[in-house]
Formats: C-alpha cells, structure tokens, sequence
C-alpha cells in the first residue's frame, strides 16, 4: 500500500511555491484557458536501474523479512508467488499515461527481474489494474494513494469480501488471483509511483522496511521507481531454486546461493547491516509526514523520529529523515534552524549513491533558502549536485521545481532567453510530476505576481 499523501509531489508544490513565486491571489480559472499556452507534457524514457549496492549476505536478510513479516509486525508462514506466465489487465476509467507507463515498467520487469508478464483481456489476466477515483480508494482505506488485495478483480468485489479470508494476506498460500487499484485522478507521476510499488508488491514482497535505503518497500516513499535492489528481490523471487510453499528456513538455506549468482559483485561487497526499525520510530515518522493532525502535533512527532534515531546512535539514512522532518516543519517559522536541521540530514545521508535521492531533496530545500537570500553561486552549486538524481530517479516532480529554481536563478544574473528556456522544461516536467491543475495555479499565480510587481515599478 503506498501512503498518502505522496511526499514527493507535494514537496513539490511546496517548493515551487515557496521558491518561484512572490504570492498574490491568481486569476479565476475560468481565464485559465486563455491565460496559459502549455508546452507538451514531458515524460522519461525506460532505463534500467542502477544494480544495487550492498552486500549479498545483508540483501539475504531483506530477503527474507520482505516476504515473510507483513507492515504491523505479523509473520507469513510460507513464500507465495505466481507460476508464469502472468497476464496484466487494465479496467475502470484508466487516464491516458497509465498504459503506456504500465507497458514501460512491464518491459522492465521482462527485462530486469526475468518475469514473464504481459497485458492480456481481462478474462485471461492474473493480475488487474482497477483505474477508479481517489474518493473512492479513500472510502475504503483512508490512507492509501492506492492499494493491492488478493483473491478479487474489482473494487466492488473487494468491498463485500474485505472481512473474508480470502482477502486477507495472512492466510495467502498461493497467488492465483490480485486486483491492484490506483487513483485516476492524480497526476501522472503519483500513479506511476503506484503502478510500480503495488504491482511489485502483487508479485513479491508484501512487507516494507524502512532500514532500506535504495527500495521502494519502504514507506517513506524517497524512491519514485522501482530500485535495481528491487528488481534484484523480484528476480530472486521468480527463481527456479524457489518455489511457493517454502518456509522461511528453506528459503534461508537457498537464498545465499541464489544472490551469489544472480548479483556475484554483491559476494565481494562488505557486509554493514542495519539494525531494526522501532515500531515507535515508525509511528512518530508516519505522523510527522501524515495528512491529519496539527501542525504541533507533527512537529512533536518529527522531533520523537529524530530523538529515537539519537538515543539508539543510528547514524544511517534513518538517523538524516529525523533531521529532514524537523527542517520541513520549522521551514515556515525559523529558516535558519530549518536551515540547520537540513544540512545536519545531508551529513548523515552520506554520499553513496543509494541515498543520492534523498540528498538531492535537500539540495533543493537549501536552494530555495540561497536563492531567497540572493547567495546565487551556492544556488547554483546546489542545484547542479541535484539534478542528476532528479533525473536517475525519474522525479518529475522534484525535476520541475529544479528548473524553476534555475530559471530564477537565470533572471536574476539577466539571462533572460535562458530563463524563458528553463521555465518551459520546467512546466513541462511539472505537467507530468503534479499534474495539470496544480501546474496551471502555479502558473496562473507566478504571472500574476509577475504583474503585479511590475505595475508597482511603474
């Protein structure tokens, strides 16, 4: 299940806003058509992911407490998976990006982690793809962005069995039948990122852990795509070593050989394991980032996060969230303790590449604070180091606020073509990582400012 809200877009918004616009009410959408000539809306191309970066013998362990422990701390008795060939069907109202971003991360898959899965009819599919409305995901789970359930093929037929065993993952033996349901009514990007945690959740890991750096089993929703770790635990699952019924001794005994030849430059790598998350950590940190409380509330909880990541003497990506949790929630009241606590998150992070996306979500913090003081060179500097992970990380999202912070950064040293240039990447990253409607407020915002403060010279 990924969480809602999704942190990526709405750092966002919130940079976009913060950063590139000087405020003022924006004009009624009714001129928004006439207002605005949009660019076309930019997408990325498919690209294999980075082989990951750890260990063998610490991956074995991901291994195991990925598929058998469930979120609240439950335990699977047995590795379910699918025998393939896998058929993948599409119904309700689907948007135009999810096909062909489903067909892109399918060729993945084919290609990465050796599964043979494809789009089928309905009739033939194992696995469906529910396009419906957020409203109505939120009426049955009201955190989820979006979610996957076994033993149903529909949304409707999940409400009537939702207490059944049938659907409840604890009593899964085998995988025959999933339906997984997204939202049709969020931006590009954010049913994107469902397509890939819930449909490799379908087909391997049910857990997620927060102690994985470089995963999308991992809620605190950093990596947009599916990781070259990920592909690594979904070709391993899909080996023929392996089989459904396996108990987690079993699969322990052949797990080891298994990542030693599907991953040999893992055999070599040192082994650094991580200790285990807390379930009072985890409470603080889903609070803290959480669409309901006060703003005290998830300030008291950010500083929980980052008071158990001290006292336990973390110093891993886990320990850098506590500190970006409490930059986030003090941004709006003190820039210079956000400031601090940002930088100090950035130290902890490290500069290995499996934490090259959280760092670049910092980066993009403290530029926004150097370009609002006019520190231009360290905007810059700032920016370059950020925008390669945006990239690699396929982060529209964060891609577009990027720009627009170059963009600004180009008018004030008088670049003005450079800037116009930046501005329309910008947007048109921004159409595809926020969506339509967050993009033309934006706009529609930005402009009016714009003429305001040049009315006011006049």
């Amino acid at each position: 299940m990924r969480i809602r809200p999704a942190l990526l877009a709405a750092l966002g918004l919130a940079l976009l806003a913060g950063a590139c616009s000087d405020g003022g009410p924006p004009p009624t959408r009714a001129a928004a058509g006439n207002a605005l000539s949009l660019p076309p809306i930019r997408t990325f191309a498919t690209t294999a992911a980075l082989a990951p970066q750890r260990s063998n013998s610490d991956m074995a362990r991901d291994f195991l407490d990925l598929h058998f422990r469930l979120e609240g701390g439950s335990t699977l008795p047995v590795l379910t998976r699918f025998e393939m060939p896998i058929g993948v069907a599409v119904t309700g109202s689907p948007t135009a990006t999810l096909r062909p971003d489903l067909e892109a991360l399918l060729r993945r898959l084919r290609r990465e982690a050796g599964i043979d899965i494809r789009l089928t009819p309905p009739a033939e599919a194992r696995i469906t793809i529910e396009a419906v409305s957020r409203d109505r995901i939120q009426r049955v789970l009201p955190q989820a962005a979006c979610f996957v359930v076994p033993n149903v093929s529909s949304l409707d037929e999940y409400r009537r069995n939702r207490r059944a065993l049938q659907t409840d993952w604890k009593s899964l033996r085998r995988r025959d039948r999933l339906a997984i349901f997204v939202p049709n009514d969020v931006s590009p990007q954010e049913l994107r990122d469902c397509l890939h945690e819930e449909l490799a959740q379908a087909l391997g890991p049910l857990n997620d852990l927060y102690r994985l750096p470089d995963s999308v089993f991992n809620d605190d929703n950093i990596h947009a795509i599916l990781t070259g770790f990920d592909m690594l635990m979904l070709r391993a699952t899909y080996d023929p070593a392996l089989t459904t019924g396996m108990t987690r001794p079993e699969v322990a005994a052949r797990i080891p050989a298994i990542l030693a030849r599907l991953n040999p430059a893992g055999e070599t790598r040192r082994s650094a394991p991580l200790p285990e998350t807390p379930r009072a950590w985890i409470t603080a940190v889903e609070t803290a980032l959480g669409a309901y409380g006060s703003d005290a509330t998830r300030s008291r909880a950010a500083h929980e996060a980052a008071r158990i990541a001290r006292d336990l003497g973390w110093h891993d990506h886990r320990r850098a969230f506590g500190h970006f949790l409490l930059g986030r929630t003090e941004q709006s009241r003190d820039t210079g303790l956000a400031e601090a606590h940002f930088r100090t998150a950035l130290t902890f992070f490290g500069q290995g590449p499996d934490t090259a996306n959280h760092r670049a979500l910092i980066q993009s913090r403290l530029a926004a604070f150097a370009l609002q003081a006019a520190e231009y060179d360290s905007a810059a500097r700032l920016l370059d180091q950020a925008m390669p992970a945006a990239k690699a990380g396929q982060n529209a999202a964060l891609l577009s606020t990027l720009l627009m912070m170059k963009a600004r950064l180009a008018d004030a040293r008088g670049h003005r073509r450079e800037a116009a240039a930046l501005r329309s990447d910008s947007i048109g990253w921004a159409l595809y990582g926020l969506g339509t409607e967050a993009t033309i407020d934006h706009q529609l915002r930005h402009r009016t400012a714009a003429t305001t403060a040049a009315a006011t010279l006049r």
